[in-house]
């Protein structure tokens, strides 16, 4: 059963703690104390880049919706991902883009380390949460889970200077989740994965389905 998405509009509150629980005492104080700070703050969604594979002259480009914490979306990417990407992506016939999609806090900190991370390492980091997703998401603990999502930032070469500064950034947390509303208010996205190709909604399915429809727009 796939995860479905609900938007709320304490979804920019939520954001503006999750940052801060992964850097401060589990004992401390509510953490969404920042949320009051940030509510007159202007956010700029045009900050938030795009994650992107393939090439920009590909014909076919492909969107992909996911959540850190979806099952599902781990599923597709141990299984359908790897074939898209060595048959599509690296052949130059499909330009992949990836947008994170936040069904709780502890996908958007996910998210936060992925992207502290930068550019290049970016999709590297996301393979090991997929892979690893049962391990660090488990236990359901703020605590354990923030200490298992800085130790993956630290096998892509973060240190914990580098990780305190992106998990604290109150600014970026909320920003991210308004861009994800934006996204998924604006393309209809009510569960992942949900694929677009060329601007056409599919939900998941298998590579032998995702294939068969690449190759036929690649014949027209």
């Amino acid at each position: 059963m796939k995860r479905r998405l609900l938007l709320t509009a304490a979804g920019s509150a939520i954001a503006v703690g999750a940052g801060w629980l992964l850097t401060r005492p589990t004992n401390d104080t509510d953490p969404l104390f920042g949320a009051a700070l940030a509510q007159d703050a202007v956010i700029d969604t045009s900050t938030i880049q795009d994650m992107v594979q393939g090439s920009e002259d590909a014909p076919i480009t492909i969107i992909e919706y996911a959540s850190y914490t979806c099952p599902h979306c781990a599923a597709f990417h141990s299984d359908q991902y790897p074939q898209l990407k060595a048959n599509y992506i690296d052949t130059g016939k499909v330009r992949f883009i990836y947008r994170e999609v936040y069904f709780d806090r502890f996908g958007l900190w996910a998210s936060m380390v992925a992207r502290c991370a930068g550019e290049m390492r970016f999709f590297g980091v996301t393979e090991v949460l997929y892979a690893q997703q049962r391990e660090w998401a488990a236990s359901g603990d703020p605590a354990t889970i923030a200490d298992a999502l800085r130790t993956i930032g630290k096998t892509a070469g973060l240190d914990d200077a580098m990780l305190d500064a992106c998990m604290a950034d109150a600014t970026m947390a909320q920003t991210l989740v308004a861009w994800f509303e934006e996204n998924a208010a604006r393309d209809d996205v009510t569960s992942t994965p949900t694929l677009f190709i060329d601007g056409e909604k599919y939900s998941n399915m298998s590579y032998t389905a995702l294939a068969e429809i690449l190759d036929a727009k690649l014949a027209d």
